[in-house]
């Protein structure tokens, strides 16, 4: 059975980092896109982050520009969220995602189907 599994998430005060790591269990999931999406309570689940199967094409939130960072090692089939200057409206439920389709873009992420999520690790940031 596929798995996603992230790991990373925490308790940090405003300012810090967090580094999150999403790993696949599945070798195949190397040419596909994979994104990070976010779910704050009481609100809709929202698009943070994609990168493409090379590595080299890369998309974000607007509002996330400049603060967090997606990398990924295919070697490891692990994608990673580097965040920092992390602040209280940060604070969700991270979910790791595959695109379903090999031709989704990262920039097309946030709206395309999702073929797999991982089961959401907790991000806490504290005033």
């Amino acid at each position: 059975q596929v798995q996603l599994v992230e790991s990373g998430g925490g308790l940090v005060q405003a300012g810090g980092s967090l580094r999150l790591s999403c790993a696949a269990s599945a070798r195949t999931f190397s040419s596909y896109t994979m994104g990070w999406f976010r779910q704050a309570p009481g609100k809709e689940r929202e698009f943070v982050s994609a990168i493409d199967w090379s590595g080299g094409g890369t998309s974000y939130a607007d509002s996330l520009k400049g603060r967090f960072t997606i990398s990924r090692d295919n070697a490891k089939n692990t994608v990673y969220l580097q965040m920092n200057s992390l602040k209280p409206e940060d604070t969700a439920v991270y979910y790791c995602a595959v695109a379903r389709s090999l031709y989704t873009t990262p920039g097309a992420m946030g709206a395309s189907p999702i073929a797999y999520w991982g089961q959401g690790t907790q991000v806490t940031v504290s005033s």
